[in-house]
């Protein structure tokens, strides 16, 4: 499995912990970038429909609804990334990149396939798509941070494939905005 850059896991920490102790994106300006998962409050549990259907984490493997609102001037497409901070014994797991959303869309539907013309990037299990939650049976249930990031890049400026750390590499000075919401699940 790959480790990520200490950064990645602070701020993704930090993020947890901001949620966990009751920010919530009410105190972010009103014309902020802002992402949500219709169906789920931010800090709020997703059902099992969202987990992995193998390895008996009975789940269904159907991505969580995200939509988004506020992007700025500039965005030519978006990416969206579900990272578990908690995973992994802390080193933290990758379940979803997706990059190459066009920028005339703002939501994905539960369960959707990936947009036409997106590219997905490289799970947990070194394949492309989504891939659900399956956090071990007992623990507490683990932080997974859904984030959307705003892009001055073409839908098709990156290759496929990208694994997280490659997605970040290549996005790099490309960023315009980002945004989160933590969702929790456990068995």
């Amino acid at each position: 499995m790959k480790t990520f850059p200490h950064y990645v896991r602070l701020a993704a920490f930090a993020l947890s912990i901001a949620c966990s102790t009751g920010f919530t994106h009410a105190a972010v300006a009103a014309d902020a970038f802002e992402v949500t998962s219709p169906g789920t409050a931010d800090g709020g549990t997703i059902d099992s429909s969202h987990a992995a259907s193998a390895n008996n984490c009975g789940g269904g493997n159907q991505s969580p609804a995200v939509q988004w609102r506020n992007a700025p001037s500039g965005t030519r497409s978006f990416a969206v990334t579900l990272f578990d901070p908690d995973g992994a014994k802390g080193i933290g797991v990758i379940h979803w990149v997706l990059y190459g959303i066009p920028a005339s869309m703002n939501a994905m539907a539960h369960g959707a396939s990936a947009p036409e013309g997106s590219e997905s990037g490289v799970n947990r299990t070194g394949k492309p798509g989504y891939y659900g939650p399956c956090p071990p049976v007992g623990d507490v249930p683990h932080h997974y941070v859904l984030q959307v990031y705003a892009l001055d890049l073409a839908p098709d400026a990156l290759p496929a494939n990208l694994n997280h750390d490659a997605f970040l590499a290549a996005v790099t000075n490309h960023v315009l905005a980002a945004s989160s919401t933590v969702l929790r699940y456990g068995r």
